[in-house]
């Protein structure tokens, strides 16, 4: 999930469910990119609490593709989680 801005709560939801809430580094961004368009992520396979992501945009006019940076806030743990599916798969690995 990309977005400009995320309430606390509802972000570390999203987290536990071992979803990847992002936000634009630059809220401006968001009106670039069209509901049609195709989006990757670059540097989500290896990310860490410190790492930067981006997200290359494919637009669906067949206009040049173009990366956009996004934030994430996830800790150690949080990574665990999304590596894992979510928190409840991550915390039944740990028991097994």
């Amino acid at each position: 999930m990309i977005t400009k801005s995320f309430a606390r709560i509802h972000e570390t939801n999203l987290k536990k469910q071992g979803m990847l809430p992002l936000t634009f580094a630059d809220p401006a961004d968001y009106a670039k990119i069209n509901p049609a368009d195709k989006i990757s992520i670059k540097g989500v396979s290896a990310f860490t609490p410190a790492s930067k992501l981006s997200l290359q945009v494919h637009p669906a006019s067949g206009a040049a593709s173009f990366s956009v940076p996004v934030n994430h806030t996830f800790n150690e743990a949080q990574i665990n989680w999304y590596k894992a599916g979510s928190c409840l798969n991550y915390m039944k690995s740990q028991m097994a």
